[in-house]
Order: structure tokens, then sequence, then C-alpha cells
């Protein structure tokens, strides 16, 4: 197998301006995790910042603040699994399925 350097940087400097470009898009992705059924939501982007947080007021007793820390965990977490789902089918396709497992 002959391997031409020329197409190694090539393909390099490529990959590298598709992350550059990719880490701009990150802002502009969005999904929101829930938990109790929708009572707590938590609304992330691509970079992994909490853009939004909603709580329904059915939730807070100050009795049993447990539950809603509970909550709002669930929700942060299910949130972050959908961002790294998203981010992987995001940076899957922009690199053509040769970063498997980068956020995994």
């Amino acid at each position: 197998m002959n391997i031409n350097p020329f197409d190694i940087l090539k393909n390099a400097q490529k990959l590298q301006e598709n992350l550059g470009s990719f880490q701009e898009k990150l802002s502009a992705i969005y999904e929101t995790g829930s938990a109790g059924g929708g009572m707590v939501k938590i609304e992330l982007n691509g970079k992994l910042e909490v853009m939004s947080v909603h709580i329904d007021p059915a939730v807070v007793d100050p009795s049993d603040v447990q539950v809603l820390q509970d909550l709002v965990a669930d929700a942060l977490a299910d949130g972050m699994e959908k961002i790294k789902e998203r981010i992987q089918r995001e940076a899957g396709s922009m690199a053509g399925g040769i970063m498997p497992g980068i956020f995994g």
C-alpha cells in the first residue's frame, strides 16, 4: 500500500477546518432534558451549558426538597444524554464516521 504524505496532510487540514466549524455549531445545538413527566425541564446547548431551567411550582414542596433535587438531577442527566447523542450524530456526519465513540 502506497501512502502519499501530502494526502495525509491535506486530510488532516480538512479535518481541522471541519472541527473548527463544528465547534462554532455547538452553541446552536439545543436539547431539553426532562423529569417528572415534564415538571422539571433543563435546556442545554452543545457546549454543555445550561440555557434554561423550568420547574413546575407543583413540585416545589419545602418539606420534601429531596424530590425536587432528584428531579433536577434526572432532568440534567436526560439532557446531557440527548446532547451527547446529538453531538455524536453531528460529529459522525461531519467527519465521515472517523471519530466514533469520541464522546462515549
